[in-house]
């Protein structure tokens, strides 16, 4: 699928999203996204490459905002929430002396504060991996809600100095998983709330309500 970007105001926004399931009949009829596939690796390459060929074209975004699903043990099951935070849970050099989730000689901390919020939306801290994390792994999870993409889109926001915004659906980890469905179970209904926060967003970025945290 071709995506667009979306003039909002006298923003370019561009949405990107991991996978076709995630991407309902709601936020069709709203948004064209970039799918970037499921991983941060899939995600880095995709977005680090699509951004590259913008910047090339001369039609970069302003905005970049990630969406999609998220697994969270606490927090509301099928509730919309924004990352106001994100690390990176595969990163582990401690055999070196390095603290776990911290990225060897590279200057930033192992949890990166997301550059902008949106009103009217709860923030929470997110962990990324390439696990799909479920039933005891919970119990390593040092975040609210985890998912498979969004740190490696802000780092590559970060090479083009662009703001991410990352709104996430809870779709599972009440329960364990052992099957596909018990992930896209509740996706209709993330669908139809991710369309209607995304609205908010929009008229957010129309007023200038979006909230910096640099």
């Amino acid at each position: 699928m071709t995506f667009s970007l979306k003039q909002v105001g006298d923003k370019k926004l561009l949405y990107v999203m991991a996978a076709q399931p995630e991407y309902g009949v709601a936020l069709q009829s709203r948004i064209k996204p970039l799918m970037c596939g499921v991983g941060p690796v899939e995600a880095g390459v995709v977005v680090t490459g699509t951004l590259t060929e913008l910047k090339l074209s001369g039609e970069m975004p302003d905005i970049v905002v990630s969406l999609g699903s998220a697994g969270s043990r606490d927090l509301q099951q099928t509730g919309i929430y924004q990352a106001k935070s994100v690390s990176y849970r595969d990163m582990d050099a401690s055999a070196l002396g390095f603290e776990k989730g911290t990225t060897p000689l590279l200057d930033l901390p192992k949890e990166l504060t997301m550059p902008l919020l949106m009103q009217g939306v709860e923030a929470v801290r997110l962990s990324t991996g390439a696990n799909v994390v479920s039933g005891s792994a919970y119990d390593e999870i040092d975040a609210d809600m985890v998912d498979m993409e969004t740190f490696a889109i802000l780092r590559s926001c970060h090479r083009f100095d662009l703001p991410l915004i990352a709104l996430r659906g809870i779709s599972d980890g009440k329960d364990e998983l052992d099957k596909l469905e018990d992930w896209t179970e509740y996706l209709h209904i993330i669908d139809v709330k991710l369309a209607e926060v995304i609205d908010t967003l929009e008229e957010n970025v129309v007023s200038g309500k979006l909230i910096s945290q640099k």
